[in-house]
Order: structure tokens, then sequence, then C-alpha cells
């Protein structure tokens, strides 16, 4: 146990932390690199050059602390288990970090040394302070000619005042401070603790999905240790299985015949069914079970949710079971059945954020085949009534009457925005517009201000982030988290297309975006929706308020093509024709509304 070192990167989104950990499994000869970024092996990845998953790996390093000084205990000469979980930097896939921060004892704090200290390095940072782990702190990219590592050094150094020696300079590119970074990884990560004679314990941080073997759990010990053929049973759940296979991850699964106290590894147990696997879940022996399952981690609180619908009514089930799977490897996600007049029936799910959102749809677009349609992303509401019921409400559809409400309170959020001074004005006045309340701000280092304001969550969802970056040139970082409820004016939007509601499309918006926003959404729903055979009202309404209307002419036949001169009476009389065919047309044809349509609200300007 003295000899395995667990640790995890954390970063802000492209500081370069899966680059550094190619170059790390390329020192300890755990892999031979091919390509950039070997961690991030799903497509989506590769494509968006992001982290979506955190991935496990073990590497052995050969330590020789010859010449070396350290401070505190100097560990002993030899082989070394270290495993690392590479974690993703977007503020929407946060809750991956968490869980691999429960199954390490320290932490490499990555930071740009071009961008200097950022939102989400802050976040993660303090995530893994709470649990406290032994960070790291490494300066990446210092072969950038605009890198500035000494001006970055004073930022780390004000955020967790470490010592100017202690922070690595290196590179992910060219391989520069890599050792250094592995030899401070034995020398000042603390080993495991835990008792390898005590009942078994160990904790689930993550699991997979695989067609041939069932799903694959991948866990920690804390205590105790795992063989091969045990018979374990997993805490919550109390479903007790055999342990087929035990073993390590590296590039690829290894089996070995048991793992001890400290090590991190899989198991595959031949189980089928994805509710059966809880994330932090705790897996113990049936013959000599632990006293109490590991205090895990929060269950996550998603923040915006959307209805997911299949296309085709008939793939319901299929959508259901490629849901579950997803949701193992992706333990964020949540969703529970709902049925729409417009779009059958479908799930409403649980979503982080905007962009967890579209890779979760894609995902199911790449990996399961199901196209889906998803109706305008919201967040959940407190409603009270008259009668003082309270009601959670997470569609627009689900609302009670408007004359039975008494008050909504709507979710607000604490947003911590670092960005250049020059930046601070049109920062703000984007804040404000969506309904801001500006805290504090304070000056993080010579040019860099971070701004903390108080914004309601639902005018965040949509569009905030993409705003905030093209304002800011890119240079501005964002994070947030739940502050509470407040009450406020909201109102019920609804778009009706000829008289008929939408309700994919209603959303609820404030009192005084209210008219702007319909007006919006009808202009470009006039853009979208495709001419039919009769005109199309689309229009938008608050209650039985219309308050924006616009048509979509109908297409048309030249009936007088053939008429020269002649009477009046024999044009009206083929116009009066076409007119009663066009009013029977309308009262049997049905307005389709194109994927493109639910798309389009998210990008209104």
């Amino acid at each position: 146990m003295n000899n395995i070192r667990n640790f995890c990167i954390i970063a802000h989104i492209d500081h370069g932390k899966s680059t550094l950990a190619d170059r790390l499994l390329e020192r300890t000869k755990t892999i031979q690199v091919t390509e950039g970024q070997m961690l991030d092996d799903m497509d989506l990845e590769r494509e968006r050059g992001i982290t979506i998953k955190s991935h496990a790996i073990q590497m052995e390093y050969e330590y020789r602390g010859e010449g070396r000084e350290v401070t505190g205990e100097k560990p002993s000469d030899g082989k070394y288990v270290l495993n690392l979980i590479d974690t993703p930097g977007h503020v929407d896939f946060s809750y991956e970090v968490s869980r691999s921060i429960a199954a390490c004892e320290g932490a490499l704090l990555v930071v740009d040394a071009t961008q200097g200290v950022q939102a989400q390095t802050i976040s993660n940072l303090y995530m893994a302070i709470d649990n406290n782990l032994e960070i790291i702190p490494v300066i990446n990219k210092i072969d950038m000619p605009s890198a500035m590592p000494d001006e970055v050094e004073d930022e780390i150094i004000d955020l967790i005042g470490c010592k100017r020696e202690e922070i690595i300079r290196a590179s992910g590119k060219t391989g520069e401070g890599v050792d250094d970074i592995l030899n401070a990884v034995v020398e000042r990560i603390p080993h495991p603790e835990g008792d390898e004679n005590a009942p078994l314990q160990a904790l689930i941080f993550d699991s997979v999905f695989n067609s041939f073997r069932g799903i694959i759990a991948y866990f920690k010990v804390l205590n105790g240790k795992i063989a091969k053929g045990d018979k374990v049973k997993f805490f919550n759940t109390g479903m007790e299985y055999e342990a087929d296979e035990v073993g390590v991850l590296k590039m690829d699964m290894i089996p070995h015949k048991e793992l001890g106290t400290g090590e991190v590894g899989y198991i595959i147990s031949g189980i089928k069914d994805a509710k059966e696997v809880k994330v932090g879940d705790t897996i113990t022996h049936v013959a000599r079970p632990c006293d109490k399952a590991i205090a895990g981690f929060q269950e996550v609180k998603p923040m915006v949710f959307a209805g997911v619908y299949p296309i085709d009514p008939t793939d319901y089930e299929n959508l259901r079971a490629s849901l579950e799977k997803l949701q193992l490897n992706d333990a964020s996600l949540t969703f529970m059945p709902e049925t729409s007049i417009a779009l059958g029936f479908g799930f409403r799910c649980g979503f982080l954020g905007l962009l967890h959102m579209e890779i979760v749809q894609e995902r199911l677009d790449r990996e399961f085949n199901m196209d889906v349609i998803t109706t305008v992303p919201n967040v959940t509401y407190m409603c009270y009534t008259k009668q003082g019921e309270e009601k959670e409400v997470h569609n627009p559809s689900g609302m009670p009457d408007t004359v039975m409400i008494d008050h909504i309170e709507e979710p607000y959020i604490r947003a911590s925005i670092i960005t250049a001074a020059d930046f601070i004005g049109p920062i703000m006045t984007l804040c404000l517009d969506k309904r801001g309340e500006l805290i504090d701000q304070q000056y993080v280092s010579g040019n860099r201000v971070e701004l903390h304001f108080m914004l309601p969550l639902g005018e965040i969802v949509i569009d905030f982030y993409d705003k905030l970056k093209s304002i800011s040139k890119g240079y501005a970082s964002f994070d947030y988290h739940i502050d509470s409820f407040r009450p406020s004016k909201l109102v019920k939007l609804d778009i009706l297309l000829n008289g008929e509601p939408v309700d994919a499309l209603s959303t609820l918006t404030h009192q005084d975006n209210a008219v702007t926003f319909g007006r919006r959404m009808c202009e470009k729903l006039k853009e979208l929706i495709p001419r039919q055979q009769f005109d199309i009202a689309i229009q938008a309404a608050i209650g039985a308020k219309i308050i924006a209307r616009e048509t979509v002419k109908q297409v048309r036949k030249d009936v007088l093509a053939k008429c020269y001169g002649g009477d009046v009476s024999r044009k009206r009389k083929l116009l009066e024709k076409q007119k009663r065919g066009k009013k029977r047309m309308k009262q049997i044809g049905n307005v389709e509304v194109p994927q493109k349509a639910f798309l389009a609200v998210l990008k209104l300007d």
C-alpha cells in the first residue's frame, strides 16, 4: 500500500491536462502515444477537443530519489503504482470531477501559463480542498511565446498559499518538467490509508456498459481486499453477485487475481440491469459485510430540464434502454417519463447545462442510433397556489391555472466571472440585462478581475455562456452554484399554430421580457415553418391575451391564368371556389414543426 499513489488532474477547460496526461503515460512507458489525447477515446471528445468523461489509467514508475531534497519523510526508491484519473474541465461536467476526487488522495492543479487562473480552476480546487486532497500546482504550456510564468506563479501563491519552489513548470507539448511532476506525485501525495484485514469496503466511482460482459463497475478499495470468485454485495441496492473478474485499468482492462486496499480497478459480475449499479455505492463481501456504507458524494442536482422524444413513437422503449445505458456512463443525467400532446410519449431529462444537453443528444444519435426531438430547455420553478400548496414545476405545461397561482419562485445562482479589466463594462451590461445583481468585484492580479453576480438560472440556461465568450473575445471564464429560490414575476408564454398550442415551444419567462420574446419567436418560426396549401397563423399568447402574430402565407395556384379579360364575375367565381377549397383544407391540414425550429429558439438573439 505504501507504493500506491492515486491522483487526478484538475484544470479549467483547454489548459492542456489531457496532453499532459499523454506525456505522463509516455514517460512511464505505459503506452506508446500514437496520437494526441490518448485518454479521450470518444469520437465526440476528439472532434471537439474537450474531455467529457473522466478516464482512469494505471502507470508504473521507477522512483530514484538520489540527490533530491524532500520536505518531510523521504519515500524509498523502487517501483510505484500511480493511478491517474484525467477529468473534464467544463463547468457542465463538474460532477465527473467530484466523483474522480472521491477516489484520490492528491490532485495536480494545472494552470495555463498564457491564461492564468480561471473560474473553473478555482471551483475544482475548492472541491479538492474540501476532500483533503494534497494539491500539486503545475504551470503548463511554458514553451508558448505568450507564456507569463512569473505572473501566473503569483496568482497560484495568492490562491493556495504555497511556496514558490513547490510550483512545477512544465509543458505537455515538449515534455519539459514531466519527471518533476512524477517525482512530486511520489514524494508529496500520501499513500492510501486503510486496513487490509477489515471487512471489504470499495467505493464505486464510475461504470460502463459492455454489450458482451454486462455492466463493468470501476471502484477504489478503501478497506479489505477483493479477489476473483468472491461473493460480493452492493450495499445500497442490496443485490448480491459473484466477482467473475477483477483487475486494473491500463489502456485495456488487465485481469488480476485480487486487489488490495488503496487499489483502483474494475469488477465484472454479469450485471444486466442498469438500475442495479449506483455510482457512489459500496461493494462489500456477503460472508463478512462492513457495518456501514462509505459516506459517498452528493446526489447530483440537474440545472436544466428538457423533454426528449423519439421521432418515431415506436422507438419509445429503445429510447428508455438507451438512456439507461447512457446514465451508467454519465451519472449526472436524470430522466423520467412524460407525455406531450404534440410529441407523444417521451422523457423529461435533467442536464447540468446546455453543453451537457447537446452532448447527450449527440451520444444518443451516435452510440444508439436514436433520432430524438428535444424541447426548449427550462429550469425548476416553485409554484405556490392560493390554497397554500407548494408545487415543483419542471415544464410550463405542468403549471396550475393562472387564476390559482399566488406567486412563483425561481432559482437564483451565485456566478463568478473572471475577466480582463477591459471587458468589465460589456460583461456588467450583459449580466444586468439578464436581471442580475452585482455582489462585489475583486482584483485577482494586475489586470484580472473577479466579479460576483446573483443571476436567475432561467436567464443563463439558453445563450448566456456563448454571449459571455463573444463579448470578452473568449477570455472570460464562468462558474456558478445554486444559491436560493426567490419570488419572481413569471408568466407562461404559449405559442399557438392555427389556434392550437404547441406545448413543446411554450416557455416560462419574466413579465418584462414576454412581449419581445414572443414577437421574436413568432418571427423566427415564420422563417422556419415551410409554406402549406393554407395560411398558418403563428401566435404568442399569455393566457387568453394574444401578444404577437405572424402569418405564413399559403402556396396558391393562379386560377385566373386562363381568364383573358371577360367579365369580373367569372374571375370572382374561380377565386371563391379556390377560397372554399382552402378553407376545407385548413380544417383537415396539420402543421409539421421541423426540429430546426425547436433548436432555433435556443439561438434567439
